[in-house]
């Protein structure tokens, strides 16, 4: 597939999707869905790419409502930017360069981890067409910030600085302008160096937990923990540290 709104490289244990095109029409948002979809799809079949991680070429990318010619109504017509993300099992670091805000703060909100540049925005506008999130932001933004700040931040539309996003956990991390892009490939490599399946475990304890009651969730982080010792990374983490060398993990 030949992509015209992103870029994709895989190097290093990481496969990088870079946002390289701004959204100004029905049929690029529509794109943009499909690129983001395949490169997910090639993420996942992919055994040595640990991280996902997305980033933006340009500052801005993620505004999708402020870019010309997009109506309200158009914005939900499109494919979802953040079902294909949301699936990965393993971790998804996204860096935002500029503001994030509706449809691209939903997908921000299916990563993983955030990081941002101190000069970003965010909020989800759709209030203000009469609207409202659709690609699961009322989910995933209450999930993460609280029920009361979503709710203060989706009825009233407006936007909140990345200082305020820090504070509430909306982000990981807020770097200076221009030291987004490198600070989040230095915590890929960070990850990627860990065991593959020590990460999807832990992930899916935090993920799937989320949803069950503390004693549900004890029990699948309990069991997940079990099955963990199972695996050859296990063994591999223990060898290595009786030898005192660098675990080689190979993901199962």
């Amino acid at each position: 597939m030949a992509y015209q709104m992103v870029k994709f490289r895989e190097e290093d244990r990481v496969g990088a999707l870079e946002l390289v095109a701004p959204i100004k029409t029905q049929h690029q948002l529509t794109e943009l869905s499909e690129e983001i979809s395949d490169c997910c799809r090639r993420f996942k079949a992919n055994d040595g790419d640990l991280i996902l991680v997305i980033t933006e070429a340009s500052p801005g990318l993620l505004a999708i409502e402020e870019q010309a010619g997009i109506s309200a109504t158009e914005l939900s017509r499109f494919g979802s930017l953040s079902h294909s993300i949301s699936e990965c099992e393993r971790p998804v670091i996204i860096g935002i360069r500029g503001d994030a805000l509706g449809p691209g703060l939903e997908m921000a909100l299916a990563c993983d981890v955030r990081i941002a540049s101190e000069t970003s925005r965010f909020g989800l506008c759709q209030v203000k067409a009469g609207l409202m999130p659709w690609d699961g932001g009322t989910q995933r933004l209450s999930r993460t910030v609280g029920k009361a700040k979503a709710l203060e931040m989706i009825l009233t539309g407006e936007l909140i600085d990345a200082q305020e996003a820090s504070r509430i956990g909306l982000v990981s991390r807020i770097v200076p302008p221009g030291k987004v892009t490198a600070a989040v490939m230095e915590l890929a490599k960070k990850m990627a160096s860990k065991s593959p399946v020590s990460m999807e475990y832990c992930k899916e304890a935090i993920i799937k937990g989320m949803d069950l009651t503390l004693e549900q969730g004890i029990r699948l982080e309990a069991d997940l923990y079990f099955l963990m010792h199972t695996t050859h990374d296990r063994k591999e983490g223990i060898k290595a540290f009786q030898e005192n060398r660098k675990p080689k993990f190979k993901g199962n």
